[in-house]
């Protein structure tokens, strides 16, 4: 009996076992989000998911600094956080394959429209992976995104606390401090009270 059990697959080149470790990455993330949305996904009550571990109730805790960041842009250039410095922004963790990240679009979509133009910004952190990234500008372009989205990465969720959950919103003020952060899809009524009040 053969009791080599490091013996190596016949047939599987390494690109190909590259690719094969790559879906089990990302169906385990998927998995992941499936678990924690359950309730949504099946008709049940919104999720709250779990909660990063900088988050920030409002009025619980003293405000943070906003870890800065640097990531590619959807139309090819470079955002840096920094430069958004003086302005109330929603730093919006994401994904297309979402759904209430979906159905959280045209909220803030209407909040950019609504405030835009008085010292507000919203940008949008895509968490999609290799499969669905290619989906990521058309939908921008099918949802009328108005506001900057960026490609995230592991670096990027780490630095905001690790993030488990999406969406997970974080409203940041004109010094650039967390004032509060939302895990789930939260009403337009929520954010626009921060609004208000920062501006």
């Amino acid at each position: 009996m053969n009791t080599d059990k490091n013996k190596k697959l016949p047939g599987l080149t390494k690109q190909m076992r590259g690719r094969i470790y790559t879906g089990v990455f990302f169906a385990v993330i998927i998995l992941l989000f499936v678990f924690n949305n359950a309730d949504y996904l099946f008709g049940g009550e919104e999720p709250n998911g779990p909660y990063p571990p900088s988050y920030v109730p409002t009025g619980e805790q003293k405000s943070v600094q906003a870890p800065d960041f640097e990531l590619p842009t959807s139309d090819g250039k470079k955002l840096k956080f920094s430069s958004l410095k003086g302005k109330v922004v929603i730093v919006d963790f994401w994904a297309t394959w979402c759904p209430p990240c979906r159905k959280g679009v045209p909220d803030l979509v209407e909040l950019k429209k609504k405030y835009g133009k008085k010292g507000f910004e919203i940008v949008g952190i895509s968490l999609d992976g290799p499969q669905t990234k290619g989906d990521v500008v058309p939908f921008i372009k099918e949802y009328g995104i108005n506001y900057p989205v960026v490609y995230g990465n592991q670096a990027v969720t780490v630095s905001y606390g690790g993030v488990q959950s999406i969406p997970t919103a974080f409203i940041i003020d004109k010094q650039g401090k967390i004032v509060a952060t939302y895990v789930g899809l939260k009403p337009i009524e929520v954010y626009e009270e921060h609004i208000k009040k920062l501006l």
